[in-house]
């Protein structure tokens, strides 16, 4: 199969039996090298031996007598935050398990940017013998932040954090960012469409999250992300379910909806009160789906042969923050499932 995804960090885990992901000490390792935790020439004696422990064996206990002892209170308290999850990964055994634990109760606080990187590396499994370009890029909605802009009948999705840097730099890196700062007129913004004709350029590419996607419903990409959603269902549940794009939701017995996201929430709460939407509510509905569980016995009994009805919206500032986690804790499933 072709490779995806190297950020991920796949080649950092182990599959189980069950194809979940193992934490090993190399994973750990991976967040103790971070930035905000790998110590710099200036760090105190206390850090560096700290960190050299935690090389050595990432397991290993650290009491708060040693964080303590660290000069920069900063850097204590991201010591005190990366090692809270370390235990909550060690204490699930899976990255998984740890991830599905963080949405209970009583589950401990950790930065989004953890949770996007839980996600993408648990997808990067669910999806390791893919080789259809677009389900991996609509994946991407998963972990990270999409920027939704609507022109012409089109409906492109594209990377938040990528069109905001090439906003700011015109897409020339220092050179757009200097041209910026003295007024230069910058040329127009553009990320290149993933379409039929184009599809490869995303393996060779796909740790930029520089490609759009077009999410009409007569393109490939929600047909994409509905695939994504089975996947991810079925790799937790072990329930397989039928997922389809739809323009609207015809139901007279409607009886479970879930939001993938905040807005869509709001939105989908709203519909099946009866209320009434605003023409720029209904503009900020991205895509509906209809999701049908192949096995009655999964779900439910009052909720077996009814549909379960999904919603993706952008916020108000034209974004798509999706809540994967929403379709662990709110899906109609019976009790063990």
């Amino acid at each position: 199969m072709r490779e995806f995804w190297k950020s991920a960090g796949y080649h950092l885990v182990e599959r189980t039996k069950n194809g979940w992901l193992a934490v090993t000490p190399d994973l750990l390792r991976a967040y103790f090298t971070r930035p905000e935790i790998h110590p710099v020439e200036e760090s105190c004696p206390a850090e560096h031996a700290l960190f050299e422990r935690l090389m050595e064996d990432p397991f290993t206990e650290i009491t708060e007598g040693e964080i303590k002892s660290i000069a920069d209170p900063d850097t204590a308290d991201n010591y005190r935050v990366v090692l809270a999850f370390r235990d909550h990964l060690q204490r699930h055994e899976t990255v998984e398990a740890s991830y599905a634990a963080l949405f209970q109760q009583d589950a401990i606080a950790i930065p989004p940017v953890f949770l996007d990187q839980m996600v993408h590396l648990i997808l990067r499994n669910i999806l390791r013998r893919a080789h259809d370009p677009f389900r991996l890029r609509a994946a991407e909605l998963f972990f990270r932040e999409q920027m939704v802009t609507l022109e012409s009948g089109t409906v492109m999705i594209a990377d938040a954090e990528i069109v905001d840097m090439l906003s700011e730099t015109g897409g020339m890196g220092g050179l757009g960012a200097l041209l910026m700062e003295s007024g230069t007129p910058m040329r127009e913004v553009a990320v290149d469409v993933l379409g039929e004709d184009n599809g490869d350029v995303y393996w060779e590419r796909s740790d930029r999250f520089d490609t759009a996607l077009d999410f009409r419903f007569t393109q490939p990409g929600p047909d994409a992300f509905a695939r994504v959603l089975e996947g991810w269902i079925q790799h937790f549940f072990k329930t397989d379910v039928r997922v389809q794009p739809v323009q609207k939701i015809k139901d007279e017995h409607w009886s479970w909806h879930v939001g993938l996201d905040a807005d869509a929430t709001k939105i989908l709460n709203a519909l099946y009160a009866g209320d009434s939407l605003s023409e720029a509510d209904n503009l900020r509905i991205i895509s509906l789906f209809r999701l049908d569980f192949e096995n009655r016995s999964s779900v439910l009994p009052d909720q077996r042969g009814k549909p379960v009805w999904l919603g993706l919206a952008m916020s108000t500032d034209g974004r798509i923050r999706m809540k994967p986690q929403n379709l662990l804790v709110n899906l109609p499933l019976a009790t063990g499932s």
